[in-house]
């Protein structure tokens, strides 16, 4: 689980080393994995009615004694905080357990002109 003080790391750090204004809105990516691809097609319009751009469906190759995953991707442009991201993440973490999802495995951000 994404701790609150992963999100103060996470904004310190992008203050002073990333190349855009993160007090501005930014395209924000969110990812949810599971086994089962299905479930995972089945929890988009979910998303989408919440506003979120569904950008795919991705599967990962099998490691050694562990199945490959399904990632499911989806973005929005907006602006975080600290708190306002780690609410995000909770909310996405109970939106995975509510569609029986594996889990919500976090995010990442981009400018928002280069969606």
């Amino acid at each position: 689980m994404i701790t609150k003080e992963e999100m103060v790391t996470l904004f310190a750090d992008m203050k002073q080393n990333a190349p855009w204004d993160i007090t501005k809105p930014l395209l924000w990516g969110y990812f949810f994995a599971d086994a089962d691809k299905a479930r995972l097609e089945g929890a988009v319009p979910a998303l989408q009615a919440k506003g979120y751009q569904f950008v795919g469906i991705y599967d990962s190759q099998p490691e050694a004694g562990n199945p490959a995953l399904w990632w499911l991707h989806i973005e929005k442009v907006e602006k975080h905080t600290v708190d306002t991201l780690h609410a995000r993440n909770q909310e996405f973490y109970k939106f995975a357990e509510e569609h029986q999802l594996e889990s919500y495995d976090g995010m990442d951000v981009g400018p928002a002109g280069q969606a």
